[in-house]
């Protein structure tokens, strides 16, 4: 149905359209005509509809008059007293002079208003079985097509994202007409944070195991041994951690023994062989010492005068158990009780062992053991002694250990690895070097 004020623009029927075609050819051939003939005596003129013309019905939208000869069908005869549209304007045309007609036909070329008249009558023609023009459709279906692709392109970038959402959260298997329209994803309640397990190393082997070891044990070669099973520190470090049974801290006769208050010297009245003097050095009081001990004493009394700093003596070294005896007597004498901080009793000093040796500082004539410390020779011991071998064994800070006072004048020999190892290690007794149970007094 036709809104009021618009007009429905109808298909015409194809035999209004051929007829409509054969009007438009015909007053095309009639203007070529025009040109070449002269005009006629008359011509009637008519009136096309202007661009403001909004015909209120179909019938209306026809051209108000036109020629007679471009009529399919004579106009039915007008009513008394009323003459048609096109007759009144046929009437009132006067004829023109020949100098006028001649330039109407001139001037009555076929101009483009007379083929848009032909295609108004083409268009406003009307037959009862035309059906509306469709001439928008390819354009609405050119929509439809672009919507349902914006759409389809939607649907899959929600699809996408849908499908991404699911692979990134962790699966779960709701219950229930709630669990399944809920989005939300709990979190995981974790008691512990995942400790992870670490296999514990197993402990190095045994160096008794290793044949180097063993060989240099058996054939009384300490510093070979040493040196066979990775050096002082790894041989301390079996020591302290069980992988060493072939080594006893408790044989007198090895380097690396210890004799302290609680620990005597095996046998009590142990004599060790292969005592010598140590060759180069001043010898006080005649004292010897074990060979291998000697040879180091020498060594460290030769670097000492080659940096500049003085002269080294031996004041004391081996003595058997029976000078322990008479060198305790003595002490205890003049200190009684308190001689055990400054001597030891026979059976547990070290210079039993012939590894000891008590050392004086010289400037032509020697000095006591208590003017040591404050010599050249006393700084210079304190700091180069282990590249020798030998440590202080008795310093300033361990007497809680060792039982003894500080002695910078009493050195241990150790061997050059052990003494490295106690040198880097820091250690200041060869209990702790050891993990051993300090020695603070006498169990007896």
């Amino acid at each position: 149905m036709t809104e009021p004020g618009r007009l429905a623009t109808p298909r015409a029927a194809p035999e209004t359209r051929r007829a409509a075609r054969a009007m438009r050819e015909e007053a095309e051939r009639r203007a070529r005509a025009a040109e070449t003939q002269p005009p006629t005596d008359a011509f009637v003129a008519f009136e096309l509809p202007s661009e403001e013309f909004v015909p209120a019905s179909v019938s209306d939208a026809a051209p108000a008059a036109l020629p007679p000869d471009l009529l399919p069908v004579a106009p039915a005869p007008a009513a008394a007293g009323t003459a048609p549209r096109g007759a009144s304007a046929a009437s009132e045309v006067p004829p023109l002079p020949p100098r006028s007609r001649a330039r109407a036909a001139r001037q009555h070329r076929p101009a483009p208003s007379e083929r848009r008249a032909a295609r108004a009558a083409e268009l406003l023609s009307v037959h009862e079985d035309a059906l509306p023009m469709q001439h928008a459709r390819p354009r609405r279906v050119t929509r439809r097509i672009a919507v349902v692709a914006g759409l389809a392109t939607g649907a899959a970038l929600l699809l996408g994202s849908a499908a991404m959402t699911a692979m990134m959260l962790p699966s779960v298997s709701p219950s229930g007409a709630d669990a399944a329209l809920s989005m939300t994803v709990q979190p995981q309640h974790v008691d512990q944070l995942p400790v992870p397990q670490v296999e514990q190393s197993p402990p190095a082997a045994d160096i008794c195991a290793l044949p180097d070891v063993v060989a240099a044990v058996q054939a009384g070669d300490d510093e070979a041994a040493i040196v066979a099973a990775g050096g002082g520190e790894a041989f301390r470090a079996a020591v302290v951690e069980g992988r060493a049974p072939c080594v006893n801290l408790g044989d007198s006769a090895r380097t690396w023994t210890v004799v302290d208050k609680i620990r005597p010297t095996s046998p009590i009245d142990y004599r060790p062989s292969g005592l010598v003097l140590p060759d180069g050095v001043r010898n006080v009081e005649g004292g010897a010492l074990r060979s291998d001990a000697a040879t180091a004493l020498a060594s460290l009394v030769t670097g000492a005068r080659s940096a500049g700093v003085g002269e080294i003596a031996l004041e004391s070294g081996f003595r058997s158990y029976q000078t322990q005896q008479q060198t305790y007597g003595r002490h205890f004498a003049e200190r009684g009780e308190r001689a055990d901080q400054v001597s030891a009793r026979p059976g547990y000093s070290e210079h039993q062992l012939g590894l000891a040796a008590d050392v004086v500082a010289c400037a032509g004539a020697c000095g006591t053991l208590d003017d040591l410390a404050a010599t050249a020779q006393g700084q210079w011991i304190a700091d180069h002694a282990w590249e020798h071998g030998w440590i202080v064994r008795y310093v300033e800070g361990a007497t809680p250990v060792t039982g003894y006072l500080p002695e910078p004048w009493h050195l241990r020999y150790i061997g050059p690895e052990l003494a490295k190892s106690y040198h880097d290690g820091g250690w200041t007794s060869l209990e702790e070097f050891f993990a051993l149970d300090p020695a603070p007094a006498y169990l007896g």
